[in-house]
């Protein structure tokens, strides 16, 4: 072998000395509470662990990874026999299938894998802690999986035979549905093809009854559908219908809570819904082209359609229940490394995991916060070792894993896919004093997913020459290289101004390397990195922010030795004020204000232009939805793989804005996303008090009360002449028809709104008429139209959909509608920018002509665009902090779930609704 293998050299360890000497153990009760009951879920006394570990670490150690049954002598209680378990295990067959030299390097290999783990600096997937080293359980150590069907019968009931398997085993699953025949099609023996969407219908009832692992989770799952896919629209809306129907049964007086009794007859929960789109239908969509369905048995055309309208409705199903996401078809296999083996067609659960059908791919993270030195420089040795060691361990692990079925072993074995990543990027950022959402937070994190995927295909480079390259290479030795080619040429991209010289000079150097390597040695794994929601993992860690994602929130909630649960500042936050150049001063007393008042804004001392050091995911000083993609844009040239995360937007956000979203993140190069529109899901959801007390209406309402009494008490009516000009016009919204009438101020400024709606009956027709004169009055004691319109946008209730008017398409109510068109007529064009409120003339312009020169995006300039800046939108007013109210109960404790990526996952517990 031409270079050694830097992860079998020691680094953290020193040879003879037990790496379990270097922490101080501690042995502690574990013990984790339901929620909403009071009730013990769990409990473990005398666990030990790591001194520095907290409760919450020991009590997702000790639920979801200790083994054995509780009270019984074979019940695990300590984390050096995890550890040992897992690690002696690897050891044991990296010696038998010759990856070490000796004992020596063996010995070594264990020690410093044992020391990543017990000092939280890096974790397997869960498959791996809770199988691997287990005497009479199936040795999975994978966490995604992907499949596929074909369109017979026997393939179908199969598929939902192997989603079964997985799922027991703790793993999750994604398959592409294209090739099963549409419902337009005709079946061989006579009749009509039931088509994919019917199918999904049976698998959906599969996964909703299957814990994952036997023990914590629901089933994690996606299916995907091709834009080309004649039931293509039947796909994009099956979530969003039964969203409305969730939200009718429970207006209805039925239990659509999360267990509730009722919820069982909502479909299609169980999985992510994701459509592939091609660039040519990308292309169309800006273009204003027809896109044409083709059957899948002939690939005759059934059907054609505006592709702008078909991507509406990929968007407008998103606004109402988070699906479809997107996943981007030619820029997956644009970056495929095997395409003469086949071409991509699925996923994971969660997105971030793309190669061949029937194939797995296993998980590791590393804690990045942990090579992060006090003054501010990052450890490129200590990651690099972890990466090289990690990277070893998991190859270790394809070859003698179990699988689920024989076609996923035998893809698995030959190909040797694996997905290294990391955790905390948000957390490291903010400790270094870096705005997520700015070009050198965007640097930063470009530069180290560089370093990290470069020294991974760098070990699998020195793996092939050492145990052989994987069984695939030769015949896609081409499409390998031709991929590391492209990440190399990405690393001169990274802007360099807002990085440290020592990150830019490793990652040049890791990837030169590692193009010589590969084309001299070849290369061991066909894929070796991603980034993966690490819910669960992450909370292993101990980290502040998972995966790739920015921090939820300033103040977390602690779990205490005992029991109870305690609010806490972010260690972060002070790290960060530190690096900012803060005195200790000023930071006790920017922290103190953080912990009384939940929000950095306002705090004294804090200078304005840190504001976006400190903006999180959620609050009141929140990232825009154009910030999350463009920091998976930077990141995305430098993975194998793709990203798991969500992108979020404020309940504000509309269709347009969605539409933008999915077409900007494909101008980026990014490989999929999904999205999630706040409060746009009733099923699950978190609620800080019980519904009674708290109307949606009534909030606002309460609100707008209190800023016309602050007005009125400073100003006095101002009454319209008596004869006075006004505009009348019809509308209709769905199935209602009515006329609004707007009297106006001799200046054209707006004095009073009637609004008269017909065929509703008489309780809605008196509820307009009261809320005109409320309006009314408002107008004439000096509340502006701005507060109005900000105030009942996007409020939704029945009627609600299509209107008649040519610049407001989808209305969700009356008044959304009323005040969107008061809106366009009397606010001007800055106001409505700040209230992302636009005629379809102006969202058509911006979608055609993003750019000042107005021309149309090449492939050459979709390529270029990775890592390019996006200009954040201003911070969202009237935030809430730390709701999500798509989140779910922990299936195990009650506790409720925060989310993780494209996943849940619960604080308390660790228990994940996704596949980490």
């Amino acid at each position: 072998m031409k270079k050694q293998l830097k992860g079998l050299e020691r680094h953290f360890t020193s040879q003879g000395v037990d790496p379990f000497a270097s922490v101080v153990w501690e042995r502690r009760d574990a013990k984790i509470s339901n929620y909403r009951t009071g009730e013990v879920a769990f409990e473990q006394d005398g666990v030990e662990v790591p001194s520095t570990w907290s409760m919450n670490a020991t009590n997702i150690l000790s639920q979801k990874y200790f083994r054995g049954a509780l009270d019984s002598p074979d019940r695990e209680g300590s984390l050096k026999t995890v550890a040992d378990r897992i690690v002696d295990t690897l050891a044991s067959w990296g010696q038998k299938d010759g990856y070490f030299t000796g004992p020596d390097e063996a010995a070594t290999f264990a020690d410093e894998l044992k020391y990543l783990l017990i000092h939280q600096r890096a974790a397997f997937n869960s498959p791996v802690w809770f199988n691997i080293g287990v005497k009479g359980v199936p040795q999975q150590g994978s966490a995604c999986f992907i499949l596929s069907v074909d369109d017979t019968m026997d393939a179908i009931l199969n598929w939902y035979r192997e989603e079964g398997v997985i799922f027991k085993g703790g793993s999750g699953s994604g398959v592409n549905l294209s090739r099963i025949r549409s419902s337009m099609e005709h079946l061989n023996g006579g009749g009509t093809a039931s088509g994919p969407v019917s199918f999904m219908r049976g698998a959906d009832a599969s996964a909703g009854t299957i814990k994952s692992g036997g023990k914590t989770r629901r089933a994690a799952k996606m299916v995907i559908l091709d834009v080309s896919h004649p039931d293509v629209e039947e796909f994009i809306w099956t979530k969003a219908i039964e969203e409305r129907k969730a939200r009718t049964l429970e207006a209805a007086g039925f239990d659509m809570g999360v267990d509730g009794k009722d919820a069982f007859s909502v479909q299609y929960q169980n999985a992510n819904n994701s459509v592939r789109v091609s660039d040519e239908f990308m292309q169309a969509v800006l273009e204003g082209r027809d896109w044409e369905l083709r059957a899948v048995t002939t690939g005759e055309v059934l059907r054609r359609l505006p592709a702008r309208e078909l991507m509406r409705q990929i968007a407008q199903a998103a606004w109402e229940c988070a699906d479809p996401g997107v996943q981007y078809d030619s820029t997956i296999n644009r970056w495929h490394t095997t395409p003469n083996a086949g071409r991509i067609n699925g996923s994971n659960p969660c997105s971030e995991y793309m190669h061949l059908d029937n194939s797995s791919c296993n998980l590791a993270s590393i804690n990045l916060l942990k090579y992060l030195n006090d003054d501010g420089s990052f450890d490129v040795d200590g990651f690099t070792h972890a990466v090289s060691l990690l990277i070893v361990a998991q190859d270790i692990l394809v070859g003698n894993a179990d699988y689920p079925t024989d076609k996923i072993a035998k893809t698995s074995r030959a190909f040797r896919q694996l997905g290294i990543g990391y955790a905390n990027l948000g957390a490291l950022l903010m400790a270094l004093g870096l705005p997520y959402d700015s070009e050198a937070g965007r640097a930063y994190g470009a530069a180290i997913t560089a370093i990290m995927t470069g020294y991974a295909y760098d070990t699998s480079a020195c793996l092939a020459a050492r145990v052989g390259a994987f069984d695939g290479y030769d015949a896609d030795r081409e499409g390998m290289l031709r991929v590391i080619g492209m990440h190399h040429e990405h690393v001169s991209k990274i802007n360099s101004y807002f990085v440290p010289p020592e990150l830019i000079t490793a990652a040049q150097e890791i990837w030169q390397e590692t193009e010589t390597l590969a084309q001299e040695q070849g290369i061991r794994n066909a894929q070796v990195s991603l980034l993966a929601p690490t819910g669960t993992i992450g909370l292993l860690m101990d980290c502040d922010t998972t995966g790739i994602e920015p921090d939820l929130g300033l103040v977390k909630f602690k779990t205490l030795v005992g029991g109870g649960t305690m609010t806490f500042v972010n260690q972060t936050v002070p790290r960060a004020l530190r690096s900012l150049g803060y005195d200790q001063t000023a930071i006790d007393s920017i922290v103190a204000y953080i912990d009384e008042h939940k929000t950095i804004l306002g705090a004294p001392q804090l200078k304005e232009e840190h504001l976006p050091v400190f903006a999180c995911a959620m609050g009141d000083n929140v990232i825009s939805y154009r910030g999350h993609i463009a920091m998976m844009s930077a990141v995305q040239p430098f993975l194998s793989g793709a990203i798991s995360k969500t992108v979020n937007l404020p309940e504000s956000a509309t269709v347009e804005d969605i539409e933008e979203a999915y077409i900007e993140s494909w101008r980026l190069g990014l490989k999929a996303v999904a999205i999630y529109r706040d409060n746009c899901k009733v099923g699950q959801p978190l609620q800080t008090m019980r519904k009674e007390e708290k109307p949606v209406v009534t909030a606002e309402v309460a609100e707008l009360r209190r800023e016309i009494a602050d007005l009125g008490s400073r100003s006095k009516r101002e009454r319209l002449p008596r004869h006075r000009q006004s505009r009348t016009y019809a509308f209709q919204v769905a199935d209602a028809e009515g006329y609004a009438t707007v009297g106006e101020y001799p200046d054209g400024r707006p004095g009073e709104v009637f609004i008269k709606v017909s065929k509703q009956g008489s309780t809605l027709a008196g509820v307009m008429d009261a809320f005109s004169i409320a309006v009314s009055l408002g107008l004439q004691h000096g509340v502006p139209m701005e507060t109005f319109v900000r105030k009942y946008v996007n409020m939704r209730f029945e009627p609600a959909g299509i209107t008649d008017d040519q610049d407001i398409r989808i209305a969700s109510s009356l008044v959304d509608y009323i005040f969107r068109r008061l809106a366009i007529d009397y606010l001007d064009t800055d106001s409505r920018d700040d209230l992302g409120i636009h005629t379809t003339g102006e969202r058509t312009r911006s979608l055609l002509f993003p750019t000042e020169d107005s021309h149309l995006p090449s492939n050459k300039e979709i390529d270029e665009s990775y890592g390019a800046s996006v200009t954040p939108l201003p911070p969202l007013d009237d935030a809430t902090p730390f709701v999500q109210s798509d989140a779910p109960y922990c299936y195990s404790c009650g506790n409720v779930m925060q989310r993780s990526g494209s996943c849940f996952v619960c604080a308390s517990c660790g228990t994940t609704s996704g596949c980490s």
